[in-house]
């Protein structure tokens, strides 16, 4: 399974139902600091009702939260979009 699979599984199990895509960047920074040809800069966007009332830092805890053990260890980075329904 790629990193990016195991993001959008990850992101399946915290916000099920809910609109999620995940784009892989990483071509993009070919040559930066934390680059890495197996997926290292993603693109997360969600829309959900979980974030319903919630302001953008309490939302951002709630993906890093799903998505805790890859961000310690695999993935360099992660740009997020993350809406209420």
């Amino acid at each position: 399974m790629t990193r990016q699979q195991r993001i959008e599984q990850a992101l399946r199990e915290a916000f099920p139902g809910d609109p999620t895509q995940v784009e892989d960047l990483s071509a993009q920074h070919h040559g930066h600091a934390g680059f890495d040809s197996l997926g290292s800069h993603f693109r997360v966007r969600i829309r959900s009702a979980r974030f319903a009332g919630l302001g953008p830092l309490a939302r951002h805890r709630l993906v890093y939260d799903a998505l805790d053990p890859l961000l310690r260890q695999e993935v360099h980075s992660v740009t997020l979009d993350l809406r209420p329904l």
